[in-house]
């Protein structure tokens, strides 16, 4: 984001200087793709022989849903992660409730994956519709705020829905798409703040106008009530098996008529807005670097062809504009209003109060807790 910084990018992957935190080593390597290394070696020997082996964890996530009408919560977008989650939670005898977050933003082809899907499989669904008024109101907050984590609002709450819902139908097991395969490269200066309810307060509490009442949320004293004494725990299902993104779509568009979206979560017309315009014409920032350099790191794609992907449009120009029309309409602004928003000066999370401190004790907090077997062990993705 810094204009002042010689362009540079990483040999290994494709990250390059738009992540102003980005740091090379003497071979032109990145410290995103070496984590990503450590963590698709490290995390993902837990999930392949640990306690999250598949054949270990399944027989315990059915024995804990037993008696009850489902033994598992699974977070549906309509996106192919998300839905291969269901569709392998159903094949390993699961007993799933799909919940999804209606934000307003689906597009027509993500309903028609949600609704088609889930029936074929068999897999009942809630969906949690947020009042569109207070949502618009957080929305604009965060295009308000000028920071690039404007996408924060729909994170955060489908977050807090699942625990929610997971309490709600006292079960034990949260079932997520995430996965290190495809998503183990995302800087902190792209996007922050999920969990961090202190950071979206703070921001709608400057910029909204609006109480929000219907909007789920969660601080992270009620995450670890979550934890600690429901005894939830956070399982990222598609580590735990052979996942490659391509042979799973192809899976599920032969067996339950799943159809592609052409990029990646732009099952949401807003988060295909928010990637292909927002994010480069405002903060200088190709998603798609972050996408494809997990797609390399696990193997799953070569640096060349990656570097092919890049130098392809983000999105056509026509779909921008309709999209900037239609996005500008439901945000009931003009073009030239949402323009203005588009220049203000750049800001970043840390232009505005929140809780990263408490969030890094609390992961410190958290790994101490799970070593004395005070709380159920969180590996999440």
């Amino acid at each position: 984001m810094s204009s002042a910084r010689t362009y540079q990018e990483c040999t290994r992957c494709v990250m390059d200087t738009s992540d102003p935190d980005i740091v090379f080593d003497l071979a032109g390597m990145c410290q995103h793709c070496r984590r990503a290394g450590e963590l698709l070696r490290d995390r993902m020997a837990v999930y392949k022989s640990g306690e999250y082996q598949i054949d270990r964890i399944v027989p315990r996530i059915r024995g804990a849903g037993v008696a009850r009408a489902y033994d598992c919560i699974v977070g549906v977008s309509g996106g192919a992660d998300s839905t291969y989650a269901c569709y392998s939670a159903r094949k390993l005898g699961l007993r799933p409730l799909a919940v999804h977050f209606d934000n307003g933003w689906n597009s027509e082809l993500a309903v028609h994956n949600i609704e088609s899907t889930l029936r074929r499989m068999g897999i009942e669904l809630y969906t949690f519709v947020v009042d569109w008024g207070e949502f618009r109101d957080l929305q604009l907050a965060f295009l308000k705020a000028s920071v690039p984590d404007a996408e924060i609002p729909t994170d955060h709450a489908i977050w807090a829905l699942l625990y929610r819902t997971a309490a709600r139908f006292g079960v034990k097991y949260v079932l997520t798409g995430t996965n290190l395969t495809t998503e183990s490269i995302l800087p902190q200066s792209w996007t922050y703040g999920i969990t961090d309810w202190r950071y979206i307060e703070a921001i709608h509490r400057r910029f909204g106008s609006r109480k929000l009442r219907t909007y789920p949320r969660s601080s992270l004293a009620r995450f670890a009530w979550y934890v600690g004494a429901r005894r939830i725990r956070t399982l990222s299902l598609l580590n735990s098996l052979d996942y490659n993104k391509e042979r799973a779509i192809q899976e599920l568009e032969r067996e339950i008529g799943w159809r592609r979206y052409g990029g990646k979560h732009h099952e949401s017309v807003y988060t295909r807005f928010f990637q292909s315009y927002i994010l480069p014409r405002k903060f200088g920032i190709d998603k798609r670097r972050a996408h494809l350099s997990s797609l390399i790191m696990s193997g799953q794609m070569t640096r060349e062809e990656a570097v092919a992907e890049l130098a392809r449009p983000i999105e056509s120009e026509r779909q921008l504009r309709d999209d900037l029309e239609y996005v500008a309409k439901k945000f009931e602004l003009s073009v030239a209003q949402f323009e203005q928003l588009m220049a203000l000066p750049r800001r970043t999370f840390r232009d505005y109060p929140n809780g990263l401190a408490w969030l890094e004790r609390g992961k410190r907090l958290k790994v101490l807790a799970q070593r004395y077997r005070l709380l159920p062990s969180q590996v999440g993705m």
